[in-house]
């Protein structure tokens, strides 16, 4: 899988202000801004980004991801 099909999937399903990704075609690091992180722990964060990947997450298209996800607010203050 490429960085573009992964980021093209992740944000058909979750409406990201930003989107970055990096890695190597089975491990992956992204982070990632959206609205609906709003008011949400980490690892509900990371369940809906994962619900986005559906079985490709258990099919082993996708090896690994490890993600930051923001708020926009807190992306923001990244900056």
């Amino acid at each position: 899988m490429t960085a573009e099909e992964l980021k093209s999937i992740i944000a058909a399903g979750l409406p990201c202000e930003h989107l970055s990704l990096e890695g190597d075609g089975r491990h992956w690091f992204a982070t990632i801004v959206s609205a609906e992180f709003e008011g949400q722990r980490a690892i509900k964060r990371h369940q809906k980004v994962y619900a986005t990947l559906g079985a490709k997450m258990h099919t082993d298209e996708v090896h690994a991801l490890s993600m930051k996800t923001y708020t926009p607010a807190e992306w923001a203050a990244q900056k």
